[in-house]
């Protein structure tokens, strides 16, 4: 499978994930729908109406809130969450114990990013809500809080079913996409070994041999000596394309020093947290940013002694960061060679220690 294959069914699959989080996100509209059978059935007048607007603005935060997640967008996703708590609130005097149902849709939303206990705690506290609440509030119908805990239990159980396997179809994404670097860098490894060692070791007899023959023709008509010099001339200037070429192939890029950085790293035991993306970074600056995690990450595993290593990526800087004991590399590290590198492309590059432990490499380019 090609590398344009591979993207295209890695887009696909990820395309197809969005898909079943968004028919699960409308699936989870039913319950604001049963919380409207309450604002029926207790409302009338304006009332009524206004419970109904309420219900319709739950349901537009919840679905905002799921787009929000799916783009990353944390503090707008935490802002929706609240604002549809407290529309909850407000159609709670409308709806009477109908509108515990929509902790079946607030409480799936808030575990999603709490962490393991804090999803525990969040469940538990919503469940016990929804039983004693219709207990303790006058005029408000007790039998149903059972199922509304059943309710909110079962569906945070579901929504953490699929965050999780969503999470593993990421993982596995990125995980062939590395593979397929890898796989692609060996490849021109090994194309560029070929030509070195085969074309090169003939192309440089040839040469020689050419020049040999040149110089032993003494007496030759002109003629021949100059197809021997043609000759000669002829080998020396393939011999150096080939060498170009394989310079070529052994140029440094951005995703193989990544995939390369990544076995590094696990292979001295440092914890790795390195992006799987580099897309964002212009192609113009992937080869010297390349550069830049090659030197970091060899610097962290020959002097750091670090147990987690990170790179940060953005369009115009890159980071290698660690939690090693610092100082600056020795001689040989080629940090200076680096620093004209980077210099010579209009950038800036600073290293330093960095608290309360380790070292941090950063180049910043000019926007």
């Amino acid at each position: 499978m090609t590398r344009v294959d591979d993207r295209w069914e890695s887009a696909e699959l990820h395309g197809a994930d969005e898909r079943r989080r968004l028919l699960l996100s409308l699936g989870m509209l039913c319950y604001p729908v049963l919380a409207a059978a309450g604002v029926a059935q207790y409302a009338h007048g304006s009332g009524l109406v206004l419970g109904y607007l309420l219900l319709v603005a739950v349901s537009a935060c919840y679905l905002a809130a799921v787009l929000a997640a799916m783009r990353s967008a944390w503090r707008a996703y935490w802002l929706l969450l609240a604002v549809m708590t407290v529309l909850a609130l407000a159609v709670a005097p409308l709806a009477h114990e109908y509108a515990l149902i929509l902790a079946a849709v607030i409480v799936p939303v808030a575990t999603a990013r709490a962490g393991p206990r804090g999803a525990v705690v969040l469940v538990g506290l919503g469940a016990a809500a929804c039983v004693v609440t219709p207990m303790i509030v006058p005029g408000w119908d007790s039998g149903p809080g059972w199922y509304y805990a059943v309710a909110v239990v079962f569906t945070a159980l579901l929504v953490h079913a699929f965050s999780r396997t969503a999470t593993a179809n990421r993982q596995l994404r990125e995980a062939r996409a590395e593979v397929a670097r890898l796989a692609s860098e060996s490849e021109r490894n090994r194309i560029a070994r070929d030509l070195h060692d085969l074309l090169g070791h003939s192309l440089t007899a040839i040469t020689v041999k050419s020049g040999l023959a040149r110089r032993l023709a003494v007496g030759a008509p002109p003629a021949a000596l100059a197809e021997m010099e043609s000759v000669e001339r002829l080998a020396r200037q393939t011999l150096a394309d080939v060498r170009a070429a394989v310079s070529g192939f052994n140029d440094v890029t951005l995703a193989g020093e990544l995939a390369r950085g990544r076995e590094l790293l696990r292979a001295a035991g440092v914890a790795a947290d390195l992006p799987t993306a580099y897309e964002t970074v212009p192609a113009e600056r992937q080869e010297l940013f390349g550069w830049v995690v090659r030197e970091g990450l060899t610097n962290v595993v020959r002097h750091a002694r670090a147990t987690r290593c990170s790179v940060v990526l953005t369009a115009t800087s890159v980071e290698v960061r660690d939690d090693g004991i610092g100082g600056a590399p020795g001689a040989g590290s080629g940090l200076d060679s680096l620093r004209t590198r980077v210099a010579a492309a209009g950038g800036e590059l600073a290293a330093g220690p960095v608290r309360p432990r380790g070292w941090s490499l950063k180049v910043v380019m000019p926007q």
